[in-house]
């Protein structure tokens, strides 16, 4: 399957050439079992991870031995760039549902500067974008309350999953457990369990199964404390295309 590269159709229009050097820049497919852990915090590294399917799970160890999921990753991400400045991996990857990845080498990243600038200033800000993601998720945490934060994160993963098809009338698989959006979100499973359930109450999500459906679109982006994030589309200071 091809990696998804929506996400940098989102800032430019990109060249048939730039597109095949997306399209191919990963290694071979690698399918991840559910609950696999393909990447441990402090592992040595000599690249990162293109997802192109399922989800997964970004998450640290705090000293407390607490588990601390930073980001639920979904197709189209490129998982484990931080670690790029690091001698170890930041961060432990988890497959939370069966999930297919492709790794890429460092120093393939690397030939893009000198071969394909454009598309190597496209990946910069498309990190940049993971950045303002997780500044936006700092913003939220502790200073809104659990319903604001759960709204931020179904609204979230409603814009990020209608790129790839995989949303249908406003309703998406969800296959986290009330216990992984708690460490998401800094909020106990039973928090997480009575504002969903109050949600419901209120006409503004329904629930079947591993299936939600955001009854009232509208309403979450106003109960969300932060709005959506969009990327500059070709801003000026883009090179030009080889």
């Amino acid at each position: 399957m091809p990696y998804p590269i929506h996400r940098f159709q989102a800032m430019c229009r990109l060249t048939p050439e730039e597109e095949r050097r997306l399209l191919t820049l990963g290694d071979a497919e690698v399918v991840r079992r559910r609950g696999e852990t393909f990447q441990h915090e402090g592992d040595v590294l000599s690249g990162f991870h293109l997802h192109l399917r399922g989800w997964i799970s970004s998450s640290i160890l705090l000293r407390s031995g607490h588990r601390l999921i930073q980001k639920i990753h979904l197709p189209g991400d490129m998982l484990g760039t931080p670690s790029m400045v690091l001698p170890k991996a930041a961060d432990t990857l988890t497959a939370i549902t069966e999930a297919v990845t492709a790794f890429v080498p460092y120093e393939r990243i690397g030939q893009l500067f000198t071969e394909a600038p454009r598309l190597a200033a496209l990946f910069t800000v498309a990190v940049q974008m993971e950045r303002l993601t997780l500044m936006d998720v700092l913003a939220v945490t502790r200073n809104a309350s659990a319903r604001e934060q759960l709204a931020r994160l179904l609204v979230d993963l409603h814009a990020r999953l209608s790129p790839i098809g995989l949303v249908q009338d406003d309703s998406f698989h969800l296959p986290l457990t009330q216990e992984v959006m708690g460490d998401l979100l800094g909020l106990t499973a039973v928090h997480v369990n009575r504002t969903i359930r109050a949600m419901e109450a209120d006409g503004l999500v329904s629930r079947e199964g591993h299936r939600i459906r955001l009854l009232n679109l509208a309403a979450l982006r106003d109960i969300s404390p932060l709005p959506p994030r969009r990327p500059q589309f070709e801003p000026v200071w883009l090179p030009a295309p080889l």
